[in-house]
């Protein structure tokens, strides 16, 4: 089974740049949905991005739009999160996600139910 591993957390001051990145075990994946997710202390688990690799399209929650990319990095078999502009709200665990297998397009959102999952890596944003 396909293992993903996160990287790049840290801690930063507010207005500053992060870049997470999300590297599976296996050389060739067979997913075409991916995403990073997050979760802050005594909150639930949010979505941040998702990564279509079908149509090389993304999503984006409303808080991170404008701030977050999503991308994937072919040569590094990555998914990367290039975070901007952080703020302490984006304090949380981020944790990188896949679908199991290939997807449609609707099954690639926010609200899609994702059944791979990283460890997570912390991301702390101070003020």
């Amino acid at each position: 089974q396909a293992q993903l591993v996160e990287s790049g957390g840290g801690s930063v001051q507010a207005g500053g740049s992060l870049r997470l990145s999300c590297s599976t075990s296996r050389f060739t994946y067979n997913s075409n949905c991916m995403a990073w997710f997050r979760q802050a202390a005594g909150k639930q688990r949010e979505g941040v991005a998702t990564f279509y690799a079908g149509g090389l399209s993304t999503d984006y929650a409303d808080s991170v739009k404008g701030r977050f990319t999503i991308s994937r990095n072919n040569a590094k078999n990555t998914i990367d999160l290039q975070m901007n502009g952080l703020k302490p709200d984006d304090t949380a665990v981020y944790y990188c996600a896949s679908r199991s297998g290939l997807v449609a397009r609707v099954g690639c959102g926010l609200g899609a139910r994702f059944e791979i999952w990283g460890q997570g890596t912390q991301v702390t944003v101070s003020s």
